[in-house]
């Protein structure tokens, strides 16, 4: 569903945000991106959905290269950055289907899909409020919703549980499985090591740009917890 081959990122000055970055999200994982802050999560995050030019390496969606057809690849991802800019003018529903008009999602099944996920995040009340005066976890909970309703082929988020209450944390960890079970992926960055060793069947671990770990959640972790593996790998790795 992802492939990353021979991703590097520099910046102004010759700085090199991600080496070399090689790794694959199959059709069903949940795959959990984990580092520091400044470690290239976000660097390589933004490269995948498109919003990040890059010149060295290739990035794949569905087999589909993002430089050579980055619409199409845009067509079958969504996106979650960790501060979700949305259209403050709008309302909550307007929002909703502008989104399903970009991606030509039917009136019946954006209405069941909207129904569906606005009661699970308890956002339905809300619906008709303008964006303006939503709450960051609110604006969040919104942002969640677009990007299921059009049923992406990968998901794509970064520190999603960032500004959810412990409930809508949980309604989303709940979520997130039952679309890779239903045939999508999830490509994720997080800094809650205990969500990411719970919820994801494949982690990552990368440092000052460069992989050093990378595999099945188990096997990555051992007999340990991912929060002493990553603290292990971060300091010595």
């Amino acid at each position: 569903m992802l492939t990353i081959r021979g991703f590097s990122k520099s910046y102004k000055g010759g700085k090199k945000a991600v080496h070399n970055l090689n790794l694959t999200v199959e059709q069903g994982d949940i795959y959990g991106f984990i580092g520091h802050n400044g470690a290239g999560k976000t660097t390589t995050i933004r490269a995948v959905v498109g919003v990040m030019d890059f010149e060295e390496g290739e990035i794949e969606i569905d087999g589909i290269s993002m430089k050579k057809d980055p619409l199409a690849c845009k067509s079958r991802i969504a996106y979650i950055p960790d501060n979700p800019d949305l259209y403050d003018h709008l309302t909550g529903i307007q929002y909703l289907n502008f989104i399903g008009d970009l991606f030509n999602v039917s009136r019946k099944d954006r209405e069941l899909l909207i129904a569906k996920y606005a009661d699970a995040f308890q956002l339905t009340p809300h619906l008709g409020d303008l964006i303006s005066g939503y709450s960051h976890g609110m604006k969040q909970k919104l942002a969640i919703i677009s990007a299921l309703i059009h049923k992406p082929k990968l998901l794509v988020l970064d520190e999603p549980f960032v500004g959810l209450d412990p409930k809508a944390a949980h309604t989303l960890k709940t979520i997130m499985a039952e679309v890779c079970r239903e045939g999508s992926a999830i490509f994720f960055s997080t800094h809650v090591l205990d969500t990411a060793e719970k919820l994801c069947n494949k982690i990552a671990i990368i440092k000052e740009g460069r992989l050093i770990s990378e595999g099945r959640t188990e096997d990555v972790k051992g007999e340990n917890s991912l929060e002493d593996v990553f603290m292990e790998l971060i300091d010595h790795g």
